[in-house]
């Protein structure tokens, strides 16, 4: 007997993603994460202990370095809107941008020009340039590659577990390969120079491989028609931002969560040295900041379907400020102070809360995309997401000059390799803890403001998909 068998093609718009293109996907992530988390987490105390830069003045540097990027994250933004590369109107950028962004990144971990502060800001400010110039079209692409939001989901939860798999390998890996390559064995000495460069050579090359497997696996299919961008422009950011309240909302949560991030882990490597006085186990509490993801991030989709993703948000950043609060609790009490497992503990547990808070917070963009498309008319999705960057920018700023600045404050000795006086200590102790776990509090206010639920945003993609052709 015959059998007919019948084709299910999806829904306009609404495309399912295979695993090896939300892998795809996700290795772009991974890629960036090498260099992003490498900056985030060694820069500072490469700058101040390695390459000769007092902490105030690599802190006013790294605000420079987000004041030229609110600047140039629009202009981006507008720039990838409006044209329509060859190679595709996002993915093309993963290798425009993704090859100088190698360069600039090596470069940045060369002391070739020691304690020079010229040669400091012209690779930091290039690096971050180019870093804009790939991740603003990135994060774009997330949004053309489908509106399904349980997809997105997925996707998203796919993109972070990679993300994390590359900030486990910058955290945990980064020091070993250091110390490897130093001839004193120390990560914090200006003997190690050298040592920094080759790790950074490493790290950078495996990201542009990464990179070029993420244009392989990329299609873009949820994009307007040329006619409908080509007078895209840099005011539209602005006026996105006006109208589109979701939008504002998911941008200050941006800030307060990167903020939260960039201070954390840029004190992370001073904690362990010089609070905790175990150098050694540095690897361990870095990768603790990425471990939980291999966890959890897996199980969003099923968290979120049975708590919904704003209390899901709360839990999540609960968990966090737990986590800071154990940290704190442990570094000023005389008979837990120095208890590594207890450290790493508390590193794992408020690890877990900022990994899915976080990382989930990237698939609320493609959300605001929408909004913004159902208001207007215009999917501009490099708008969006460089206005995402902008705020997100404006965190790492945050979190770039704040760590300077209270060491400075608390006259920390960057050349003592192996002890700080009870003050810088302290200084430490509240970067590492107390600044983060106020700012959460702050993430959590801004996120109860958030109106989009699942069943919104699913009725406003129906009706977009009823009136536009791709």
């Amino acid at each position: 007997m015959d059998q007919c068998i019948t084709e299910v093609k999806p829904i306009k718009g609404f495309y399912k993603l295979s695993m090896k293109q939300r892998m795809g996907f996700g290795a772009g992530d991974l890629a960036q994460n090498l260099i992003y988390q490498t900056v985030s987490m060694y820069l500072l105390i490469f700058y101040t202990n390695v390459y000769g830069i007092s902490a105030a003045s690599a802190g006013i540097m790294f605000l420079i370095v987000r004041i030229v990027d609110v600047i140039w994250d629009p202009v981006v933004g507008a720039f990838v809107d409006k044209n329509s590369p060859r190679m595709g109107k996002y993915r093309s950028y993963l290798l425009l941008g993704g090859i100088p962004l190698t360069g600039f990144a090596i470069l940045c971990f060369w002391n070739g020009f020691s304690g020079s502060l010229t040669y400091a800001y012209i690779t930091y400010i290039g690096l971050s340039m180019l870093y804009t110039l790939v991740n603003v079209p990135y994060g774009a692409l997330n949004a053309s590659l489908t509106r399904d939001t349980d997809e997105v989901t997925k996707l998203t939860s796919t993109r972070m577990f990679m993300a994390n798999i590359g900030g486990l390998a910058v955290g945990y890996g980064v020091p070993l390969v250091v110390k490897y390559f130093s001839p004193d064995g120390k990560i914090n000495s200006k003997d190690s120079a050298e040592a920094w460069f080759v790790t950074m050579l490493i790290y950078a090359l495996v990201g542009l491989v990464l990179l070029f497997f993420c244009f392989s696996q990329t299609k873009e299919r949820v994009i307007m028609d040329e006619k409908d961008t080509e007078n895209v422009k840099v005011s539209d950011l602005w006026q996105e931002f006006k109208h589109n309240r979701p939008l504002r909302i998911l941008a200050f949560f941006f800030i307060t969560a990167f903020s939260m991030m960039a201070i954390g882990n840029s004190a992370g490597s001073y904690y362990m040295i010089y609070n905790v006085n175990a150098p050694d186990m540095l690897p361990y509490f870095m990768a603790l900041g990425s471990i939980p993801a291999f966890i959890f991030m897996p199980l969003i989709p099923a968290i979120k379907r049975a708590i919904g993703k704003k209390q899901m948000f709360y839990v999540f950043l609960g968990i966090a400020i737990l986590g800071m609060i154990m940290l704190y609790v442990i570094s000023t009490n005389e008979a837990l102070k120095g208890n590594t497992w207890l450290v790493l503990s508390a590193q794992f547990i408020k690890s877990t809360g900022v990994i899915v808070a976080t990382g989930y917070m990237w698939a609320l963009v493609p959300e605001v995309i929408s909004y913004g498309e159902y208001k207007t008319g215009k999917r501009i999705s490099g708008i969006v997401n460089a206005l995402t960057g902008i705020f997100y920018k404006a965190g790492m700023a945050l979190g770039g000059i704040v760590p300077g600045l209270v060491l400075a404050y608390v006259a920390f000795d960057k050349d003592n390799v192996a002890t700080q006086s009870d003050m810088a200590e302290k200084g430490i102790l509240w970067l590492v803890a107390v600044i983060p776990a106020i700012l959460l509090l702050l993430a959590m206010y801004v996120i109860s403001k958030y109106e989009l639920d699942d069943a919104t945003i699913d009725k406003i993609n129906r009706e977009i998909e009823s009136r536009v052709n791709y």
